[in-house]
């Protein structure tokens, strides 16, 4: 017997989105005095805002674009949106479990997409 719940849907998201997902739930919960808001959820709040660089729709705008490329697959492409990595040894990093690499040009093309956006 598990105690797990099913996985009925998963869906990739971005910092940024996840910002704006859980701003929604703090305010529903500052609103109903009877429900406080629990340790994981002020943390996960504080991390969201800490780290979301991007609008959703900025975010959700360059996850596309990287998409096209067709060299970044779709969970990649979240990870690049979510770090915006400045230069290609950072960009390298995101690509090191994968089991390709890409060339200067390649990562060129992606670095100045994302500086497109910060």
């Amino acid at each position: 017997m598990t105690i797990f719940k099913e996985r009925l849907d998963e869906e990739y998201l971005t910092i940024a989105e996840v910002k704006e997902i859980l701003a929604d739930l703090e305010q529903e919960r500052v609103l109903d005095e009877d429900r406080e808001m629990r340790y994981e959820l002020a943390r996960a709040v504080e991390h969201a805002n800490r780290f979301a660089e991007l609008e959703p729709e900025e975010a959700r705008e360059l996850v596309e674009e990287l998409v096209e490329l067709e060299k970044v697959d779709e969970k990649t492409a979240y990870k690049i949106a979510d770090l915006l990595p400045r230069d290609r040894d950072e960009l390298r990093a995101v690509f090191a479990q994968e089991r390709y690499s890409l060339s200067g040009d390649e990562l060129d093309e992606i670095l100045n997409l994302i500086a497109q956006y910060v």
